[in-house]
């Protein structure tokens, strides 16, 4: 009974609330606001959801916030047309003039003429054992020995026909008589190997024209005899010579360590007998030294074909063995690229020339060049501006000298010419090409004692030959 009261007495007040003044609140509270009427005053902080706020509605732009970090770089795109060419910068400063080069090789269309012989240098005995080459002004360089006074001596050609020339004595005495050889070195003067006082020495000319020159020893317990010098292909000098100190008589080769040959690594390549007489030395299309000499032994022409650019050893063969054969050898290297080598046959005494068969020239095809009696010492092997070998030798029957043209690459067949007959000449012959592609030849007029010079008039040549 007493529950059912209470709830009777709640009931009256709730009832009494919501006439006058309360209902009024009520109705006040519930009643809607105005259109855009609500602020911040009204609203319960986090009240308000996304569905109360009008799509319409939209605040004034805040301030920019800074700039993100850059993203990853996307593709790249696929590569647009070639764009016009532009319109050609313009030209250049000229550069500098070069050095002016050597004389180039031409056929002379003048009148035809004959050989012009010159004598060089005719004070005392002088003009044995020869050599010649071109130096890098174009001009002939000979060096010889003067045996009157026991000096090595150069002629420096005036001219490309060598119709004069500057003497120079680059050693005074103590010169043995036995070959010299001069080549251009790397650095484009004169290399001179030679006898010095039973010794291998070079000379390494001071200028174009060698007037004077650096002599250096290099082997002093072997002499330069029958001293050969080449340039390597590593710009180094190369020197053959025969070690004929305490009857050693050996093949030995002497390597120069920079291009003025102020030193050397000598080597002996061959000690079997008495060998390495009249050697001769090459570089062949292998970048290789080839070397042609004789062994007195058996009386055989050989090569050796040097395994490195040094030559501290190298491969021997024996290229022709019938009879006694292989006097005053000469290498050249042919435009077959295959080495070629005159030499004198004393059994038939005949001019032979061997054609290696190879870079290695370990056999070769041998042919008979001239045999008109007792020819062909002294020879001298050379590559013509046509590219068929060429060989200077001397004439025994009229004592004379004489050239053969080889008519192919293996020199089987040439045809020879006297070039010089005044007198006992042609004796140390020694043959180069000159700067106008015709050869030019060292020698001595044995005769007069005198060195002499003879430049043909043709490639092959031959007096008053002229193409049409």
């Amino acid at each position: 009974m007493k529950l059912r009261a209470n709830i009777i007495i709640a009931f009256a007040a709730l009832v009494v609330a919501l006439s006058g003044s309360g209902y009024a609140a009520y109705k006040a509270a519930t009643k809607l606001l105005p259109k855009n009427s609500v602020g911040s005053a009204q609203v319960i902080n986090g009240s308000l959801q996304k569905v109360d706020f009008s799509k319409k509605l939209k605040g004034a732009r805040g301030p920019q916030g800074p700039q993100g970090q850059a993203g990853p770089a996307g593709a790249p795109g696929p590569q647009g047309m070639k764009g016009d060419p532009g319109a050609p910068g313009a030209p250049g400063q000229p550069g500098a003039q070069g050095a002016q080069g050597i004389p180039g090789t031409a056929i002379l269309r003048s009148a035809p003429g004959a050989d012009a012989l010159t004598t060089l240098d005719g004070a005392g005995n002088v003009g044995d054992f020869a050599s010649i080459t071109i130096g890098a002004d174009g001009l002939g360089l000979i060096s010889y020995v003067d045996q009157t006074h026991n000096d090595l001596k150069v002629a420096h050609c005036d001219n490309v026909p060598c119709t004069s020339a500057a003497i120079h004595t680059v050693q005074t005495g103590d010169v043995g008589h036995n070959a010299t050889s001069v080549t251009i070195g790397s650095d484009g003067l004169g290399l001179i190997s030679y006898d010095g006082g039973a010794n291998l020495k070079v000379a390494h000319c001071d200028d174009l024209a060698c007037s004077s020159a650096t002599k250096t020893t290099l082997d002093s317990n072997g002499t330069g005899r029958s001293s050969s010098i080449a340039i390597g292909a590593d710009g180094l000098g190369l020197v053959s010579y025969q070690d004929a100190n305490n009857n050693n008589l050996d093949l030995k080769v002497a390597h120069c360590n920079d291009p003025a040959c102020t030193n050397a690594a000598t080597t002996t390549l061959d000690s079997a007998g008495d060998v390495g007489a009249y050697s001769s030395v090459t570089v062949g299309a292998d970048g290789l030294g080839l070397i042609s000499y004789y062994d007195n032994t058996g009386h055989d022409l050989k090569v050796a074909h040097c395994d490195n650019p040094a030559c501290t050893s190298a491969t021997k063969s024996t290229l022709d063995s019938a009879g006694d054969v292989g006097i005053d050898t000469s290498a050249t290297v042919g435009s077959d690229l295959r080495g070629l080598i005159s030499y004198f046959d004393a059994t038939s005494n005949d001019l032979k020339v061997a054609h290696c068969d190879n870079p290695a020239c370990t056999s070769a095809s041998k042919s008979t060049v001239d045999s008109t009696g007792i020819v062909g010492s002294r020879t001298s092997a050379t590559l013509g501006a046509d590219g068929l070998p060429l060989v200077s030798y001397y004439d025994n029957n009229g004592d004379d000298l004489k050239v053969a043209h080889c008519g192919d690459a293996f020199c089987a067949a040439a045809r020879t010419t006297i070039v010089d007959s005044a007198g006992d000449v042609g004796d140390y012959t020694a043959a180069t090409i000159g700067a106008d592609g015709f050869p030019l030849i060292a020698y001595w007029d044995l005769t007069n004692g005198h060195l002499k010079a003879a430049h043909c008039s043709s490639i092959f040549c031959a007096p008053y030959f002229r193409r049409r």
